[in-house]
């Protein structure tokens, strides 16, 4: 037992499975997690992790596609699945009566999926449409334009839909042939949370998964080498959209709380600094945030604004402005127990959710090997100070190490590049 509530269990063959037991709810969300993700394939096969997610609601040798949907359908059940740099995941939520029914065709859909040639022919042209979809959204797309140009060639640095050469080569013996590599069960982790009880969840379980057995050993990953620099793409847009990134931290990083502040006061809700400069005080933007994504070896920090081509040069200029504003004067007191009460109150909502508890779950197991109590969490944020804010901003806005990509119709490309080398020179 980790906690009254939270419980482990390990099968034989290494799959690992938790829960968390809420008994005032009236639901039970579970999910099916794969350590494995985009970041694990070579070029050749990147895109190969979100083609078998999506391949994984095709069809088995006990149901179609469609008695998949049905099923799940009517017993008022929510399911999907998503697919990140690291992590795969196949999730569903259902009322508690229901429990072992989502637990029959969860089991089913991730051991015993067909990869049906002509279902991967059918699919082929969806995921053909959502890589268009991103193209089509500039806010997307100029994400990944800033990964592509700060992670260059290392898998972090591309798409996780992979490229539309990739989907058209990819068949029924390729997808196979991945899957059965990589879903082994020392990177299966099943978690569940809500009105439910352990050891009746894992007898349920137990029998389809410990039929999984262990493959061959697989290649560790590799840290990516950061490529800071400015890429412009000229698009016919209404506004420019601006992303600017710096490397940040591993999901594991003793500063992750430190950051999470960091990150609030900097772009994080409607009263940081960058909401407050650029979209109150000079109606630059409509929507200004900062953002951060950690992996188990490195991260990026940044920040995204959508500006008229014409207060192009002035909102980059704001923002470089903020970063160093960071890195040369300690917040304020009353700013960083702000952040706290905010970040702390973010939390505390969000574990009344069963599908967030059943993430926190999987993922303090998958990066941390133990269940990591809201107590601790709290704690640890309340511990972080003005110098720890200061420090950790200094040591990921380097000098030289900023990444910018710039999307839509700039109106002076020699402008944006002699902002930042002033930022850099200033630093």
């Amino acid at each position: 037992m980790i906690t009254p509530s939270v419980n482990k269990t390990v099968l034989e063959n290494g799959i690992r499975i938790l829960t968390q037991t809420v008994p005032h709810v009236h639901s039970v969300s579970m999910g099916v997690w794969v350590n494995v993700g985009a970041r694990d394939e070579t070029r050749a096969e990147s895109g190969l992790s979100h083609f078998i997610e999506h391949m994984i609601f095709k069809g088995t040798r006990k149901r179609d596609a469609y008695q998949i949907a049905k099923e799940f359908d009517a017993i008022g059940g929510q399911t999907n699945a998503f697919t990140s740099t690291e992590l795969t995941c196949y999730h569903a939520k259902v009322m508690d009566a229901h429990l072992p029914t989502m637990i029959d065709i969860l089991s089913d859909i991730f051991l015993n999926s067909k990869f049906d040639p002509l279902e991967v022919e059918k699919e082929r042209p969806v995921i053909l449409q959502e890589i268009g979809m991103v193209e089509d959204s500039p806010e997307e797309c100029v994400h990944l334009l800033l990964s592509n140009r700060f992670w260059g060639d290392h898998p972090l640095g591309r798409s996780i839909l992979g490229t539309q050469e990739n989907l058209i080569q990819f068949d029924a013996d390729t997808i196979k042939t991945f899957f059965h590599r990589f879903y082994q069960p020392d990177r299966i982790v099943i978690s569940a949370a809500g009105n439910i009880e352990h050891d009746r969840f894992v007898d349920i379980v137990r029998p389809a998964f410990e039929s999984i057995r262990p493959g061959n050993s697989l290649p560790g990953r590799h840290p990516p080498t950061a490529i800071p620099g400015i890429s412009i793409t000229p698009k016919d847009l209404e506004q420019v959209h601006i992303c600017i990134g710096v490397e940040g931290i591993s999901a594991t990083s003793s500063n992750r709380y430190a950051l999470s502040l960091l990150s609030t006061i900097f772009g994080g809700n409607m009263s940081s600094r960058l909401f407050q400069e650029i979209r109150e005080r000079r109606s630059l933007a409509y929507s200004i945030y900062s953002f951060s994504s950690s992996h188990v070896d490195t991260g990026m920090f940044g920040s995204y604004a959508g500006v008229s081509p014409l207060k192009t040069d002035e909102a980059l200029e704001v923002i470089l402005n903020e970063i160093k504003r960071l890195c040369d004067t300690p917040v304020d007191t009353a700013e960083l127990n702000d952040a706290k009460q905010f970040t702390k109150g973010n939390i505390l909502l969000s574990v009344e959710n069963t599908d967030n508890l059943m993430v926190r779950l999987a993922q303090n197991e998958i990066y941390f090997e133990r269940y990591i109590p809201l107590e601790e969490i709290l704690d640890n944020i309340e511990k972080v100070t003005q110098e720890n804010i200061l420090h950790l901003a200094r040591t990921i806005f380097k000098e030289k190490k900023i990444g910018v990509s710039v999307l839509g119709p700039v109106p002076d490309r020699n402008a944006i590049n002699s902002l930042v080398d002033a930022y850099i020179g200033a630093h």
